[in-house]
């Protein structure tokens, strides 16, 4: 089996897969931003397997050697991040181009991060995201994936504290890309 990095949808056969590179990625990469009980919040609450992402065709999973290494996708829905609660949204769907289609969970396993897997998976969520019409892109970052999104064109909008269930404050920033052409 070949090492290059393939991108390719997510199926839900893949859940375990992902749940594994999401929690490691959050454990790992999270560490240097977030202090010991926000990062055990952040792997708990936010690395977790959106099984609408998945089944709605917006997730992708990128594979090497066999193995997932990094997964992320977009959404034409009203949700902007990982949750049950009011604040992330809900599974309204989004009239482009009007309103800006989303990001979401963005996960690299921490052995594969800074190999341009991120802006990979960017690339191929703008992309999706432009062929339906939006022509702007919002996420809610992570204070991990900042950089990245920064490298890649995206201005912060809000900086703010998400509140998790077992109710941490979790560092986010709100960021917009304009996406038309």
């Amino acid at each position: 089996m070949s090492a290059t990095p393939a991108l390719r949808l997510a199926t839900l056969a893949d859940r375990v897969a992902l749940d594994r590179v999401m929690k490691d990625s959050a454990r790992d990469l999270g560490a240097a931003f977030y202090d010991a009980r926000q990062n055990a919040s952040f792997v708990e609450h936010v690395a977790k397997v959106d099984d609408q992402l998945v089944s709605d065709g917006t997730y992708f999973a990128v594979e090497a050697g066999g193995e997932i290494v990094a997964c992320g996708g977009w959404s034409r829905r009203d949700k902007r991040f990982t949750g049950n609660d009011g604040a992330a949204g809900g599974s309204r769907f989004l009239v482009p181009p009007g309103e800006p289609a989303r990001v979401r969970a963005m996960f690299v396993a921490p052995s594969w991060a800074r190999r341009g897997l991120g802006k990979m998976l960017l690339a191929a969520c703008e992309d999706a995201a432009r062929r339906e019409r939006f022509t702007g892109v919002e996420l809610m970052a992570t204070l991990p994936g900042v950089p990245l999104y920064r490298a890649c064109g995206y201005v912060d909008q809000e900086r703010f504290d998400v509140v998790l269930p077992d109710g941490v404050a979790l560092p986010c920033i709100r960021m917009t890309k304009g996406i038309a052409g």
